[in-house]
């Protein structure tokens, strides 16, 4: 009873403070508020993370209080996006400073973190999806901010439309699934005896509304184009998606995974995922600009997180989503300090030892074996052997052989080791952490996994082979079809000299 009340006294004053989070917001979008006013904004928004914080350190039951599941998935996830919604609105005071719409930016980016934690907080299936709604509507109005200009207002557009079909396909399938199970409630509608009422062709037709509804945020082959068009809007905008917006896929099947196990259209998941890893992985490979370079990582990391969920290995999904969330938004909010010195970088460049670059090779390999006898069967196992092994291979090529004499290589190794340590020891804390509050897998047959190990084992020959003999039609074929894939339309470019021409005609007029 104790354990009840305090959660129910926690979720109070996280909505509470969540409230006063807005309400700050709100406030200053009054032209009499000094900007000034915002350091104190800021300290008003640290309150519901601390709360989370606090809920997620004593959290260890699954409750229902109400509306709310809370558990610690739940508060990991609010404290996570929240943090991620702090971090970058510290960062957007100066960064931002003199925008014509400084103020509405800290009230939107408040008002789609607070949307996002509380969708994931939600019981109540109706409740999760008006404040899914809820974060994709403020996420649309940050990228259409400066309408004014041409290439924003195209962006939000067709990101507004992809959206609009995400939440529909999300709000039709939970309309159907309430239609069968006569339950609105998570709990209840995802236990055994209401499952069972649904019959094969029901579940399939449900899972594809889901499989829609999750595919187009996280902008996977072939809705990726939203994405690609956003790159225009401001660096903070491009990071916030990071904070449970673009990632929200891992999140949305690990809720629906009673539902979503066993059914063929993880299969299919599976296939378009792998596509998408493919297509995002050649995006950033052949782009100079840095922001579409990350714009299509992440295409390929949200690939590999929406593999993780088709094998049944939602636990893993839900640590990727977060570790890359915060890595990647990193490297967004660093996107202004990414020029290189080319001149001073292309001499330095030594040939390398073919000894040590097979060195890590066999290296990869052999940890990659190692890894995947651990658990033979599983197919998850395969593919993250793959992984692990080519990542080990490039860290050991980037860190180790082309270190600056030995102290390079020895400080490489020592990085790549020590980076090692603390992925797998954040990994196991996870795994102790959300190990009774995630589902039991189901793991989708071998051959499927089998095709898509082959696809990706295939797609690296292929590229590898491409890029070996540049001067091939193959590698001019693949680097323009990459191209193409990662270029805005050309309606929604536009010269900055003609923006900013239009922007001073205005301010002359005021």
């Amino acid at each position: 009873m104790l354990v009840s009340l305090s959660s129910s006294t926690l979720l109070t004053i996280f909505i509470i403070t969540l409230s006063a989070s807005c309400l700050s917001g709100l406030l200053f979008l009054h032209p009499k508020i000094p900007l000034r006013y915002v350091q104190i904004h800021i300290c008003i928004v640290v309150l519901p993370l601390l709360v989370s914080l606090f809920a997620l350190i004593i959290s260890n039951t699954n409750e229902i209080v109400g509306p709310w599941h809370l558990d610690s998935l739940s508060w990991l996830l609010a404290l996570f996006i929240l943090s991620m919604g702090l971090i970058i609105q510290r960062f957007s005071v100066r960064y931002l400073m003199g925008d014509r719409f400084y103020r509405k930016y800290f009230t939107l980016f408040t008002f789609t973190t607070v949307a996002a934690s509380i969708a994931w907080l939600s019981n109540d299936l109706r409740l999760m999806v008006f404040f899914w709604g809820a974060t994709l509507l403020g996420l649309t109005l940050l990228i259409r901010l400066n309408r004014s200009w041409k290439v924003a207002n195209e962006a939000a557009k067709v990101t507004g439309r992809l959206f609009t079909i995400s939440w529909f396909a999300l709000l039709c399938a939970v309309g159907w699934l309430y239609l069968v199970t006569g339950q609105w409630e998570i709990s209840f509608a995802f236990s055994d005896n209401r499952l069972a009422l649904l019959g094969p062709m029901e579940r399939t037709g449900i899972n594809l509304l889901i499989l829609l509804a999750v595919m187009i945020p996280a902008a996977q082959w072939p809705f990726q184009r939203w994405l690609i068009e956003s790159v225009v809007a401001p660096t903070p905008v491009s990071a916030i998606m990071h904070a449970g917006l673009v990632n929200a896929g891992g999140i949305i099947l690990t809720r629906f995974s009673p539902l979503f196990n066993g059914d063929i259209m993880q299969i299919l998941l599976l296939i378009l995922a792998s596509i998408s890893v493919f297509i995002g992985t050649g995006i950033s490979l052949v782009h100079v600009d840095y922001k579409r370079q990350l714009v299509g990582s992440t295409i390929a990391q949200m690939g590999f997180m929406l593999i993780q969920c088709a094998l049944g290995a939602y636990l893993a999904a839900i640590i990727h989503l977060v570790l890359h969330g915060l890595f990647k938004a990193t490297l967004f909010l660093q996107a202004g300090s990414a020029g290189h010195d080319f001149r001073a970088s292309s001499s330095l460049k030594e040939k390398p030892s073919n000894l040590w670059m097979m060195s890590g090779r066999v290296l990869g390999l052999l940890v990659g074996v190692a890894f995947w006898f651990m658990a033979p069967d599983n197919g998850y196992q395969i593919v993250s052997a793959i992984i692990l092994g080519w990542s080990l291979s490039v860290s050991w090529t980037q860190l180790v052989v082309f270190g600056k004499g030995r102290i390079g290589k020895i400080a490489g190794l020592a990085f790549m080791i020590g980076f090692s340590g603390v992925y797998f020891i954040i990994h196991i804390f996870f795994s102790q952490w959300l190990r009774t509050t995630i589902s039991q897998s189901f793991q989708p047959p071998m051959w499927a996994v089998v095709f898509v190990v082959c696809f990706l084992l295939v797609g690296h020959a292929i590229g590898a082979l491409a890029a070996r003999k540049q001067s091939s039609t193959l590698f001019a074929v693949l680097y323009l079809w990459f191209v193409r894939f990662g270029e805005a339309k050309p309606k929604s470019v536009e010269s900055h000299p003609n923006y900013l021409k239009k922007f001073i005609h205005q301010g002359g007029n005021q």
